[in-house]
């Protein structure tokens, strides 16, 4: 059996990455995370960045805020003749207290699913070197 591949980053939302009242991320910011992992699994698996073709399903779970660390992670589902099939999934970790003190923060004692995703990638033959 081959070893999985996966890829996991964690960052923190700033208040640039903000879009909406409420100091609320705009969910694309998460589908950017997602790019990122899987062009590393790309790597990884293929030595080579490939192509992001499509989400075939996307579904956002619960709100994420500037000031929220978020764990983005992901694997290969599947290795095609080019095509690399992948799951994501990103959970909120920490996340501003409801505090007066503007910088405290919480750690949750369990991680919130954000948002899961699902989609294929591409690295053409000839750009294959793993």
């Amino acid at each position: 059996m081959k070893k999985r591949i996966e890829s996991l980053i964690r960052v923190r939302m700033s208040s640039s990455d903000a879009h909406y009242a409420g100091n609320l991320v705009d969910g694309a910011r998460l589908l950017q995370l997602f790019g990122d992992v899987a062009t590393e699994l790309l790597i990884r698996a293929d030595g080579d960045e490939g192509l992001f073709v499509a989400y075939d399903n996307v579904e956002f779970m619960a709100p994420v805020f500037g000031g929220d660390f978020i764990e983005a992670r992901g694997y290969i589902e599947h290795i095609g003749n080019s095509s690399r099939v992948m799951s994501f999934e990103a959970y909120k970790v920490i996340t501003s207290a409801n505090s007066s003190v503007a910088s405290a923060c919480d750690v949750l004692e369990e991680p919130v699913l954000v948002c899961k995703a699902h989609g294929t990638c591409v690295v053409p033959k000839e750009f294959q070197r793993n």
